[in-house]
C-alpha cells in the first residue's frame, strides 16, 4: 500500500527539507476515515565510539512507507481486513513538528472528527501548540 499526494504516488525523493505530514487513511469498504500526522525522520541512538562516552545521535528516515496510523482500531481492522482496503492520502507537507500538530489539530477540528462517529475513527484530538511552533506560516 502505498503514499498518495495530490493524487500522484509519494516517494522518498519527494521528501525534501520536510519534517512530516498530515494524512488521512480511508477504509474503502466502510468510507471511514481517520486522520493524524507522521514524521519523515526519527532519531537514532548510536553507542559511544571506543574511548569516549557520549552517545552518537544520527537522523535516519522513519518507518513512515509502512505506517497505517496510531489509532489501535485502524491497526486491527487493517489486520482483519488487509491493506488492499486502505487508502493512504498525504493532505498537508509540514517543514516542523509545530506545524505539524497545528495542522493536525485544525484539520480534525475542522472537520468535526469528534462529531462525526459515523465518518471517523478518530477518538481523541489534543495538543499543545505555542505561537513560537507556528511563526514562520504568520503572515506580514
Amino acid at each position: 500500500m502505498e503514499w498518495f499526494f495530490r493524487d500522484k504516488l509519494f516517494t522518498s525523493e519527494m521528501i525534501e527539507e520536510y519534517q512530516g505530514f498530515i494524512y488521512e487513511i480511508t477504509d474503502i469498504s466502510t468510507g471511514m476515515k481517520y486522520i493524524g500526522k507522521k514524521n519523515f525522520w526519527s532519531k537514532k541512538t548510536l553507542p559511544p565510539l571506543k574511548g569516549k562516552k557520549r552517545k552518537r545521535r544520527s537522523i535516519i528516515e522513519s518507518d513512515w512507507k509502512k505506517y497505517h496510523g496510531s489509532s489501535e482500531l485502524v491497526k486491527q481492522l487493517l489486520i482483519e481486513h488487509g491493506e488492499d482496503n486502505f487508502k493512504r492520502e498525504i493532505l498537508r507537507l509540514c517543514s516542523t513538528k509545530g506545524e505539524m500538530s497545528y495542522f493536525e489539530t485544525k484539520t480534525q477540528l475542522v472537520l468535526d472528527v469528534l462529531l462525526k462517529p459515523d465518518e471517523y475513527y478518530n477518538s481523541y484530538v489534543g495538543a499543545r501548540i505555542h505561537r513560537n511552533h507556528v511563526k514562520h506560516l504568520t503572515k506580514k
